[in-house]
């Protein structure tokens, strides 16, 4: 047996990135899975890939998570392709370098509406579901830039931070119904960092220094596993927690400083 044999996953940017990894996890661990990503080809690609790798139900649906109808279609949909949602995973986020007092209130706004409400719409829209089944994982990605106030990237630090509060207090209310909410504060490589780091040698050299383990993390090597045990069984017990899948640059943080206009 696999420990997410026959369970039910939705994965919100699941096409790529750390949702990518996650995804193919979930996958290699038993569990069907709907991956929600607003570019319909590459959720696709990737739904493809999970059925013919890991002989899994894998569907793909086109959202935008900044849309509160498309988020709760996309609960409704999962639900009604395989009849139970046991995972949700809230993946899909994005940050942009600014200074705090050249944010306006539209960009406060825009990150809110994409790293907070997207995951509470999909939480609420899930909750009934779950509670019903008496079952229920929900993994939230929060981020290493709002627990360690990285500069330059308020915006996203304070929307990721909501949700780390929504997702404890989740974890509260929700507890009775055997439902975990639980929060990965990831740290890997993606197609987003790999550009940048492309395009910022030295920066990429000054953070690799300052990882304890010595590398920069795999999506579905070093966080996918995490994810898999936070929507197992095995986490029963577990729930309110934030787990640092960072390979210790939670400890000390790092020096993470992108160049921003005056």
């Amino acid at each position: 047996m696999r420990p997410l044999d026959d369970r039910v996953a939705l994965v919100t940017g699941g096409g790529q990135g750390v949702g990518q990894g996650v995804a193919r996890a979930f996958a290699a661990a038993g569990a069907h899975v709907a991956i929600a990503q607003r570019n319909l080809d590459q959720a696709e690609a990737e739904a493809a890939h999970l059925r013919d790798t890991h002989g899994v139900q894998a569907i793909a649906l086109r959202t935008d998570v900044t849309q509160r109808d498309q988020v709760e279609a996309m609960v409704t949909a999962t639900h009604d392709r395989f009849g139970r949602l046991d995972i949700l995973c809230n993946n899909a986020g994005g940050s942009f370098p600014k200074r705090i007092e050249n944010h306006s209130d539209e960009d406060m706004a825009g990150s809110f509406l994409l790293n907070y409400w997207a995951v509470f719409w999909a939480m609420r829209a899930a909750f009934p579901i779950m509670k019903a089944q008496g079952y229920g994982r929900i993994v939230n990605m929060g981020s290493l830039n709002g627990v360690n106030a990285h500069m330059f990237t308020v915006a996203y630090n304070a929307s990721k931070e909501a949700m780390r509060a929504l997702s404890r207090t989740a974890a509260v209310e929700w507890g009775p119904h055997n439902i975990g909410v639980n929060v990965i504060c990831p740290s890997a490589t993606s197609p987003a960092a790999l550009e940048y780091f492309e395009a910022n040698p030295e920066m990429r050299t000054r953070i690799l220094e300052q990882v304890p383990i010595g590398r920069f993390g795999d999506a579905e090597q070093d966080i996918g596993p995490t994810a898999v045990f936070l929507a197992s069984e095995a986490s029963a017990y577990v729930t309110g927690s934030t787990i640092f899948a960072s390979g210790g640059t939670h400890i000390n943080g790092v020096a993470w400083r992108p160049a921003v206009d005056d």
